[in-house]
């Protein structure tokens, strides 16, 4: 009789692929407690979110009326694509009936979504880009969604939530979603930086990578560099620099998660600068550039509008931009002596 060889398993990677989303971030917490409950419970939403997105993005080029734009612009003045409205609307739809948050708020949105019955209960507010990107679905590119939790301060009587109008040092959790060959989800609770992958056969997402650290330095800048002649000139001699030296690679896609995502694992720099025109920048403070900073932050890297952290920038209202130089510690840094150094001679 033959024996039957049972295949070990490592029991590392078996815990491993057992870690749910919503397991982790108690494990995280070390706590059981109601918060700690409570942050999982949004954490699992927004990965609920995530999964329809998903879903809808696979199904995309073949169903009707999915794909292009509505006809509409958002309170940004760009136009609306269809998933934009789509996306947005499953954010709102998966959070109704949750009891956890009480407003969420977004960059396709002109002021918070209410959910008056969940006020009393759920003290949390969530902020997030829902699509970002989306000029790169009809073409069948990576596009992602970005998100941050915050607690709810006062009792926003009035409705125009200026209680958000802090700076991003109060995050609670932030991360990004990106819609790729695969569905990963990145998220921080300020005890690190942790991946999770879609598995479609179970539907959950599943611990991929713990503890994610940016190195110090990468060879990749990631930037628009088509608004080169509209850059302030210390950003132009920044970009002068890199083309000159080796062991600088330019990858652009488009897509903020998907550039983020890259810097994140390769290492490197992100860049959307101000212009001379419009010296805020384009991307949203508190949908954008505030989460994305605590996150890659919490990764040993760093972000900043080019002068300053991000996390201590405080926006003048819900929409405010910032410019966005984020990445590994050394580039970053170098970006900011290009300008600091414009600076000086201004001033001189």
């Amino acid at each position: 009789m033959t024996s039957v060889q049972i295949p070990v398993i490592p029991e590392q990677s078996l815990d491993r692929e057992c870690t749910t989303l919503s397991r982790h971030v108690l494990q995280q917490l070390q706590s059981f407690s109601p918060e700690a409950q409570d942050l999982s419970a949004i954490m699992n939403r927004i990965a609920l979110a995530g999964k329809l997105i998903s879903r809808r993005l696979s199904q995309a080029g073949l169903m009707a009326d999915v794909l292009g734009f509505t006809g509409e612009t958002n309170v940004q003045g760009e136009s609306v694509k269809k998933m934009d409205v789509y996306a947005n609307d499953v954010f709102i739809s998966v959070f109704k009936q949750s009891g956890l948050v009480c407003r969420l708020a977004s960059e396709e949105m002109d002021k918070p979504y209410y959910i008056p019955e969940n006020c009393p209960i759920g003290r949390y507010t969530l902020l997030y880009d829902p699509i970002d990107g989306s000029s790169n679905v009809d073409i069948n590119l990576n596009v992602g969604s970005i998100f941050a939790i915050r607690q709810q301060s006062g009792e926003d009587l009035d409705g125009e939530a200026t209680d958000l109008l802090q700076d991003g040092r109060g995050q609670l959790a932030a991360g990004y979603i990106v819609y790729g060959p695969s569905t990963m989800l990145v998220y921080t609770i300020g005890h690190g930086v942790h991946s999770f992958i879609l598995d479609p056969s179970l539907g959950e997402f599943i611990l991929a990578q713990e503890n994610i650290q940016i190195p110090d330095h990468g060879p990749v800048y990631s930037t628009n560099e088509g608004n080169f002649w509209q850059w302030d000139e210390a950003i132009r001699d920044y970009t002068r620099y890199v083309h000159r030296h080796e062991g600088y690679t330019a990858r652009y896609s488009g897509a903020l998660v998907g550039d983020i995502h890259r810097i994140l694992m390769q290492g490197g720099v992100f860049l959307y600068p101000g212009t001379v025109k419009k010296p805020e920048g384009k991307l949203r403070l508190l949908y954008e550039t505030a989460p994305l900073a605590f996150l890659m932050e919490q990764a040993g890297g760093k972000a900043s509008d080019g002068v300053k952290p991000i996390l201590d920038v405080v926006p003048d209202k819900l929409h405010a931009r910032s410019p966005l130089v984020i990445g590994s510690k050394e580039d970053v840094s170098l970006v900011e002596s290009f300008i600091q150094d414009h600076q000086r001679r201004g001033n001189a």
